[in-house]
């Protein structure tokens, strides 16, 4: 029976000790402040800033919300980044994805200030990544490593596979994987017998975007599981690992909901209060 890697429980855990660090900012004036940009009504991607917004809350994070309809031009979203770039009381800057088709997610991400870029993803921020300098990190993969750490799954020596190659998820999550000396193999839509590749992963990482793709075939007996994927079906949310075929194989699993989405949310408010941090 795999261990369930409680992301959900680890996340509270972080939002604590994130609270202390805020109390702290706080005592010297400074309060740390998160600019969310919501554009459309995508429903999950409402949910998810509602979320985000009561986690700042709940950590004592100021929340600044600008939400606009999905007829927004792209000068008018530089408009309102510029803004929030400008603004000394916003630290951080979410801009939701995905945004509607006519704008350019790529512009608009390189518009925030990479100082402000609390989501890891501006180009430099990526770039540092590469180099290995301290720069803000992607929030999914940077909380899967958090996640990883947390259950002590040793990394050094180990072969690792990452299904998926977004620049979100996938790409930053591999070069995470080999700062902690782990042996990468990234996966993706083209690549020659995907199941075989994955039997051979001591942590098998999926992020594809595809209801319980990943079965029984795909994992090796005690792997480490980390089902990244969040897909909406008639059945409710479900991750891209068909979970009820593969806990028993692996040596720990974590589930959807309550695994990976916990500790994004979580990274999200530790990049904000790092970045306040260093605005002083």
């Amino acid at each position: 029976m795999a261990m369930i890697i409680d992301g959900k429980q680890l996340a509270a855990d972080t939002r604590v000790q994130i609270a202390e660090q805020v109390r702290a900012l706080k005592s010297r004036g400074i309060v740390p402040g998160l600019a969310v940009i919501l554009v459309g009504d995508d429903p999950a991607s409402h949910s998810y800033v509602r979320m985000k917004e009561q986690d700042c809350e709940e950590v004592g994070i100021a929340s600044f919300d600008h939400r606009r309809s999905a007829g927004i031009t792209q000068d008018e979203l530089n408009a309102l980044i510029d803004s929030c770039n400008e603004d000394h009381a916003v630290h951080g800057i979410l801009v939701q994805l995905p945004l509607p088709s006519h704008l350019d997610e790529e512009a608009a991400l390189a518009r925030i200030s990479a100082e402000k870029d609390v989501d890891g993803l501006h180009p430099m921020n990526l770039g540092s990544l590469v180099r290995g300098i301290e720069a803000p990190r992607a929030c999914t993969p940077w909380g899967v490593m958090k996640m990883l750490e947390r259950y002590s799954v040793e990394l050094e020596g180990k072969r690792a596979v990452v299904i998926g190659r977004s620049s979100i998820v996938g790409k930053p999550q591999a070069l995470m994987l080999l700062e902690s000396n782990a042996t990468v193999t990234v996966c993706h839509s083209r690549t020659v017998d995907l199941p075989g590749i994955c039997r051979e992963a001591d942590i098998l990482i999926a992020a594809v975007g595809r209801p319980k793709m990943i079965d029984a075939d795909y994992v090796k007996p005690g792997a480490v599981v980390i089902d990244v994927g969040i897909n909406r079906t008639a059945e409710g949310m479900v991750g891209d690992v068909d979970f009820a075929a593969v806990e028993p194989l692996a040596s720990a699993i974590t589930p959807v909901p309550g695994g990976v989405g916990p500790m994004t949310r979580a990274m999200l408010l530790a990049n904000t209060v790092a970045a306040a941090s260093r605005s002083t």
